[in-house]
């Protein structure tokens, strides 16, 4: 039986149940039933406070909206896990589900999540559905710096090699932004505009641009633009990738990848707009001024 064969009986058995899958790969299953269910490999707990309000949904490409509403737990979702970004844009789907089949469900909504909010023991995490991603521009832009993330499918840049990516223990920290490393086989500033991810430790997971990299005496300083969400305490092992400033002579000379610079260096500038021709002088096709 299906689950609409089974609504169609008038008595029946169903719950809600839904899974939050975050950026770490950690996967959490929560239901409004009284007792706990599994199915698709996961534990859908009952003990967790979580309910979901109803679902704004539309025809066209409008998005679906609704909003999840629960109880910080030290076994489920913690105060801790959402201040460090864990589920920051975390994978959402959600079943109507029949409790005594549970084989017998109907997805009716896959998303992701958005804005959270807390006030004291309670949080708020706003659920947008998959037409959210309709919303981010499209298109490519001509401008003088490259267009491409480092290491993308347009880049093609291979940040996994040692060149770009290199693996170290932490010597200090101060305020999860400002890390100190042994010496590293880079030059300094190599990782600026690069990412640091933690590896190891209570902030496994958790990544952040770095804003500067240089030499701090006997030791590297790689600087954060904003400090991380979870402590990183001295010793915990951190990632730093190359970073680029999107300028072509740093795609030929630090990357050697000149023949996928997704940039235009002599696009005219916005004076060539507004420049007039002389009346006076040759004009050879020259500069206007």
């Amino acid at each position: 039986m299906t689950l609409f064969a089974h609504l169609a009986t008038g008595t029946t058995t169903t719950c809600r149940a839904w899974a939050v899958t975050r950026g770490d790969g950690v996967t959490l299953g929560f239901t409004d039933h009284d007792r706990d269910l599994t199915f698709d490999g996961i534990t859908f707990r009952a003990d967790t406070g979580l309910s979901a309000q109803a679902i704004e949904q539309s025809t066209g490409l409008s998005v679906d909206n609704t909003e999840a509403i629960g109880t910080l737990t030290d076994t489920a979702i913690t105060e801790a896990d959402i201040i460090a970004g864990r589920y920051d844009r975390a994978e959402v789907r959600f079943w109507i589900v029949n409790w005594a089949d549970t084989s017998e469900r109907a997805l009716r909504f896959r998303g992701s999540i958005g804005e959270m909010r807390r006030n004291g023991p309670e949080f708020r995490a706003e659920l947008r559905g998959l037409a959210e991603a309709l919303n981010q521009p499209q298109g490519r832009v001509f401008q003088r710096s490259c267009a491409a993330s480092l290491g993308d499918a347009a880049c093609r840049v291979d940040l996994n090699t040692p060149a770009f990516r290199h693996e170290t223990s932490a010597y200090a920290v101060k305020r999860n932004r400002v890390f100190w490393t042994d010496p590293l086989p880079q030059a300094e500033r190599w990782f600026e505009k690069g990412r640091l991810t933690v590896l190891s430790g209570a902030a496994t997971g958790l990544s952040g641009l770095i804003k500067a990299n240089r030499i701090d005496g006997a030791r590297h300083l790689i600087e954060l633009w904003q400090p991380l969400g979870a402590d990183v305490a001295a010793g915990d092992l951190i990632r730093l990738e190359a970073g680029c400033d999107k300028r072509m002579a740093t795609c030929q000379a630090k990357f050697d990848n000149l023949l996928n610079f997704r940039g235009f260096p002599d696009i005219p500038g916005e004076d060539w707009l507004v420049s007039t021709p002389r009346r006076a002088g040759s004009n050879d096709g020259g500069s206007l001024r």
